[in-house]
């Protein structure tokens, strides 16, 4: 990974936020959604983009899945590397944005992001990133915050406006995918430091194979 002075200020940033709320954080357990979607499908390779304090990557890791994890953040990254080796699971865990990543040309069968920090640009190479990494028959599944109070997240140095939103996610998805959408769904545990997200908007998408796209048009 070549460390360019944009992502060294990116990670020196999102490791002041985790220091600064690592106490405050919920209790590290898994998110629902990735319960749910992921329970039914067959274990193969995963990566989990900004996976924080690695409670998905963990729970993946322990139903079998080959788990890549990703996050900007050392000392997230430290914390869940922890937790991995606490629960006798391997993770492979690695420090860089997503769209400096190298990705698999076969890519991997199931990539989540949660709440993910993903930065708009006008070469969109985030979302670039993001749906490259899905392989042919994969599932794409993306969480955002439904109630994001944009104060809040500002006083807390997090504009959103700066990042890809659930509806810039969906609108990356063309008929080369079938795609679930799921708009405020209603968390049993609350999220963020100050538990102040209390919903979810849910894309689940999967990336169709030549041979299905040939047949749905058949």
């Amino acid at each position: 990974m070549t460390e360019t002075p944009h992502s060294a200020q990116v990670f020196d940033e999102w490791d002041e936020r985790y220091t600064a709320f690592l106490d405050r954080l919920p209790a590290r357990r898994p998110n629902p959604v990735v319960i749910d979607e992921a329970a039914g499908l067959p274990a193969g390779t995963a990566l989990d983009i900004g996976c924080g304090l690695g409670a998905d990557a963990v729970w993946l890791a322990g139903r079998g899945w080959q788990v890549t994890a990703l996050d900007v953040s050392q000392v997230a990254l430290e914390q869940a590397a922890a937790a991995a080796a606490a629960a006798g699971v391997h993770v492979q865990w690695l420090r860089n944005r997503l769209e400096d990543m190298e990705i698999p040309a076969e890519g991997f069968d199931l990539v989540t992001a949660h709440y993910p920090a993903l930065l708009r640009t006008p070469d969109g190479a985030a979302g670039t990133a993001l749906l490259s990494a899905v392989a042919p028959g994969g599932t794409l599944l993306v969480v955002h915050h439904a109630d994001i109070d944009v104060e809040l997240a500002k006083s807390h140095g997090f504009d959103p406006a700066m990042y890809l939103l659930h509806d810039d996610v969906r609108a990356l998805l063309d008929d080369r995918w079938e795609v679930r959408v799921e708009r405020g769904r209603r968390r049993d545990v609350p999220a963020g430091a100050d538990g102040q997200h209390t919903h979810d908007d849910i894309i689940v998408a999967r990336l169709l194979s030549p041979e299905g796209r040939m047949s749905d048009r058949g």
